[in-house]
């Protein structure tokens, strides 16, 4: 097969490994910077041109785009799927698993366990806002950001009126959530592929600090997870309509909760933690899957 990688960097570790991956299995693999697309939307003969050439001839694209040109990037993964090429995962769901608040809205409607989230606009109704959520200590996030960025834990209630105040009076979108104390600063990747989780690790978050990810000097060991774990992270993935995705849960005491569902999940931290080849689990469920013209978009909303 022939497989376009949507990547803006070749050397990041995951794209490399997606294409040592794919050659080792005898497939043809290009990095293709996404930005660097620009498209001919027609209806007889859509096309993708790529610094002055055209892009024909493949078999499948593995979209690994960044949260920063979802916009752009699923445009060209669009426009992939309109040339019947089959997506690792689709651009809908792509774009249904970046917009938080809908995703949480979606995973809770088909009764997924979730942290009691908030979500306001006017600081007028703050006051009301904490008390609904359960109260501090509890977790303010920005909509928009990624790595743990934007991400703040609040205290008391004092301290969450002005982080929440703050964010409001700059006109940005933020979820305020319960802090779930006992999962003590750690949290757990569950990364699936189809309808398996492949492989799980727990992250850790570094002294004094209350988030795991490992881009924030957390640490990531290899972890045997619960049925009931494995059954939320696959249905979270599946109600998200992704092939493949990072599922982060948290354990509660009141069973497994999802914080979010990452639809283009890292590989580095994963394979060091679990000694696993989850790249060539990637490319094999595509050879599985990639029939012509096979998109499925299995969630809804």
């Amino acid at each position: 097969m022939k497989i376009a990688i949507l990547s803006r960097n070749p050397r990041l570790y995951s794209t490399r490994r997606l294409a040592e991956a794919a050659r080792e299995r005898g497939h043809e693999a290009r990095v293709i910077d996404v930005l660097r697309c620009y498209m001919n939307i027609t209806s007889h003969a859509p096309s993708i041109h790529y610094k002055g050439e055209q892009l024909t001839g493949f078999d499948a694209v593995i979209p690994r785009i960044g949260a920063s040109v979802t916009f752009y990037g699923t445009a060209v993964l669009r426009q992939f799927e309109m040339m019947n090429v089959y997506p690792l995962n689709e651009s809908v769901a792509i774009t249904r698993a970046r917009d938080k608040l809908r995703s949480l809205q979606l995973l809770s409607r088909r009764g997924i366990g979730l942290p009691i989230t908030g979500f306001a606009h006017t600081p007028d109704d703050i006051e009301d806002l904490i008390k609904m959520v359960g109260g501090a200590p509890l977790v303010i996030k920005l909509l928009e950001g990624t790595q743990g960025i934007g991400v703040v834990l609040a205290e008391t209630r004092q301290a969450a009126e002005s982080v929440i105040e703050a964010f409001l009076g700059l006109k940005v979108n933020i979820l305020v959530q319960e802090y779930i104390r006992e999962a003590k600063g750690a949290d757990i990747r569950c990364f699936v592929i189809g309808e398996k989780v492949v492989a799980a690790m727990r992250r850790q978050a570094k002294p004094g600090e209350f988030r795991s990810n490992l881009h924030r000097g957390g640490s990531a060991e290899l972890i045997r997870i619960t049925p009931e774990e494995r059954s939320t992270a696959v249905r979270a993935a599946k109600i998200m309509g992704l092939n493949v995705a990072g599922v982060d849960v948290l354990r509660s005491n009141h069973g497994p909760v999802v914080m979010e569902v990452n639809s283009s999940p890292g590989l580095e931290g994963i394979e060091a933690a679990t000694g696993k080849d989850v790249a060539g689990q990637m490319i094999a469920f595509i050879e599985k899957d990639a029939l012509a013209g096979k998109t499925r978009t299995r969630g809804k909303g």
